[in-house]
């Protein structure tokens, strides 16, 4: 009798080696190179979240079978050379071999150190008085075959009798040591303590965090974390004093992953990819302590609190929580408000018992970053009408005033942070940050981040250039580029009209840096989101944008816009400029207040409970109010009298009128 059963087909595989890690893993045929590199951890960036848009995850097919399905953008050049993007490159069968490129690390601009004190924060202050933190000697009565009492007992007795504290706490991995440390102390220790940990309205018992000999000396530091999509910055805090001793600040490793939210919740659907989200979040925090450690002679377990302020997306990451939900209709976080965590559960490398602190969120998109922005900005405080903005990858925004908050965000993407944009590029030394265009020749001028070589343009420089070109008319209000300009700066490039801002050799430029007319469509998309959420929630409680008072803006990018040029694209409301007041990092400034002060950690929950927020793709108005404003400044010129003043005082010729 013959055997008729069915055997299943063998899947075909391939081995692919990467160098020059040397990393060799087994695939089924048709695996994208980007999933196997992800699988063997290695370094390849994917900003669009290996969407095939971005063409930046590009790696060297050595030898071996693979598909590609796209080359987005190559040379073919570039292709008999065996590059490729990964993400649209897929593994034939057998040996593969894969060169990765080694990238550049980029600096972030830096920020200065020690700028925030106890006194400048809006919000009355009881660090001393009331601290989160405190140290307390203790001299312990060794027990004897007549007191039995236990170790932790007897160390309880101790505070009470010495220093009138009552009721502490230990956890489970600082009493499995607390018999060994009070005995090689000889039973004269120093103990930490957190004092006021909150939970449910109200405090409990104060708990105990480390034990130190009582002659060991020590500092009782903490760490205030502004947890950005595109960079990460740190402050460094002494308990004894309540001062910001430094700041560190770097890019956020997840940019390898996506640009954006928005590519990193696609990212994180990948197999491993909101594992190596989480990791690459908690690796940029790690890398950051160690760079203070080193700096500042400190020891990492003296790192006794730990504050956290990102947006919703970050906040989920850091915590290694799936975000996909958050672009899911109807766009529900999983969490607005974290669980009590200590650093030893997120991998941070400080005091494994150290408590973190993670600012609530109000939204899918409004996090703890704005939360913490309205705080540090004293605007839940103020009678005056005011609008909040943070301008980043994503425009988040808050109007109100001490009776009420009125929320929103909307997706601007990288431009403003220069991606998407052919010569963009992140504030770091060589990109141009602030362009001027002479009328007459309409030959540019412009300066570069520490006076380095041109190597492309930054988010100010972006905006600065945008302004100058349209009131050049070189530019007109729908975005186009005149082709009859009068200047050789004007040119046509696959089809596509750009403006040179530097030519290769000029100042140190190693190509021609230009302005497209696609890269100018994204940057009007993006203003135009903006500007429509402003007019959104003004029109959502019935009051005009030149009702606003005061304009608070936060965010590292707003400390360097230009709000003249800014006023000019349409990307801000057109108001006196004594109302623009330029808060720098509001994010990091509200953790540090919810650090040193236990009455801003009430505050932060407070706001972050009574913040209403606004779905912007929930409201008909706004895609009216976003087309309105896809023009230079806006279809209305009504609104922006001081660009029309400026159009007629320089003669612009960009047919602007009306």
């Amino acid at each position: 009798m013959s055997d008729t059963s069915t055997t299943k087909p063998r899947t075909a595989m391939a081995s692919i080696t990467f160098t020059p890690s040397g990393e060799t893993i087994e695939v089924p045929k048709g695996t994208s190179l980007l999933d196997a590199a992800i699988f063997c951890e290695l370094d390849v960036p994917a900003p669009c979240a290996g969407q095939g848009r971005c063409g930046r995850c590009r790696v060297r097919v050595a030898s071996g079978e693979v598909e590609r399905r796209s080359n987005a953008g190559m040379t073919t050049d570039e292709i008999l050379e065996g590059w490729a993007v990964a993400c649209q490159t897929y593994a034939g069968e057998g040996a593969i071999e894969i060169d990765v490129p080694e990238r550049k690390k980029e600096k972030v601009r830096p920020h200065g150190h020690a700028i925030a004190e106890p006194e400048s924060l809006p919000i009355t202050c009881d660090y001393l008085q009331n601290p989160a933190v405190r140290t307390f000697s203790l001299a312990i009565d060794p027990p004897t075959l007549e007191d039995q009492t236990s170790d932790f007992d007897r160390l309880c007795r101790a505070l009470t009798q010495q220093h009138g504290i009552e009721g502490v706490r230990a956890e489970l991995p600082m009493l499995r040591r607390l018999g060994k440390d009070l005995r090689m102390a000889n039973w004269k220790v120093s103990v930490t303590l957190e004092m006021r940990d909150w939970v449910y309205g109200s405090y409990l018992p104060p708990r105990l965090i480390r034990i130190y000999p009582d002659a060991f000396p020590h500092a009782s530091m903490g760490l205030a974390v502004d947890l950005g999509t595109t960079s990460v910055v740190a402050y460094l805090v002494d308990f004894h004093t309540g001062r910001v001793v430094d700041s560190a600040s770097a890019y956020n490793k997840q940019i390898a992953c996506g640009d954006d939210v928005i590519s990193r919740i696609i990212y994180a659907k990948r197999e491993k990819g909101l594992e190596r989200l989480h990791k690459l979040a908690v690796e940029t925090i790690n890398d950051l302590l160690e760079e203070l450690q080193v700096r500042n002679g400190i020891e990492l377990y003296e790192i006794h609190e730990i504050t956290v302020a990102g947006n919703t997306t970050m906040t989920h990451l850091l915590l290694g929580v799936d975000p996909r939900f958050l672009r899911e209709a109807p766009y529900i976080p999983t969490l607005s408000a974290a669980p009590k965590l200590v650093a030893g559960e997120l991998g941070l490398s400080a005091n494994m018992l150290a408590r973190v602190h993670i600012l609530p969120s109000v939204g899918s998109y409004v996090g703890g970053d704005i939360t913490a922005g309205v705080i540090s900005s004293g605007m839940y405080a103020t009678d005056k009408l005011t609008l909040f903005i943070d301008i980043g990858t994503n425009g988040e925004m808050v109007l109100g005033n001490k009776e009420w908050l009125l929320s929103c965000a909307c997706s601007a993407g990288p431009a403003f942070e220069g991606g998407g944009v052919r010569h963009g590029m992140r504030a770091s030394p060589g990109a141009i940050e602030d362009v001027f265009i002479d009328d007459a020749t309409l030959e540019p001028t412009f300066r570069t981040i520490d006076n380095a070589p041109a190597v492309g343009i930054c988010g100010s420089g972006l905006i600065d250039l945008l302004g100058e070109l349209f009131l050049t008319g070189i530019v007109d209000k729908s975005g186009h580029i005149d082709r009859n300009a009068p200047t050789q700066r004007v040119r046509v490039f696959d089809g596509v009209p750009e403006y040179v801002v530097c030519w290769a050799g000029e100042g140190g430029a190693q190509k021609d840096i230009t302005l497209t007319e696609s890269d100018v469509t994204g940057l009007l998309r993006a203003k135009a989101a903006i500007y429509a959420g402003f007019e959104v929630l003004c029109a959502s409680v019935g009051v005009d944008l030149a009702d606003v008072e005061q304009i608070f803006i936060g965010g590292a990018f707003g400390q360097y816009l230009n709000v003249e040029k800014a006023i000019r694209i349409g990307l801000l409301p057109d108001q006196p400029v004594e109302r623009f007041h330029f808060l720098g990092n509001t994010s990091a400034l509200g953790a540090f207040a919810a650090l040193l002060c236990v009455s801003a950690r009430l505050e932060v929950n407070d706001v972050a409970s009574k913040m209403t927020y606004l779905e912007l793709s929930a409201d008909n108005t706004f895609m009216d109010e976003y087309t309105s404003a896809l023009f230079l400044p806006h279809t209305d010129l009504i609104g922006f009298p001081s660009v029309s003043a400026a159009l007629a005082a320089r003669g612009s010729g960009n047919g602007n009128g009306g």
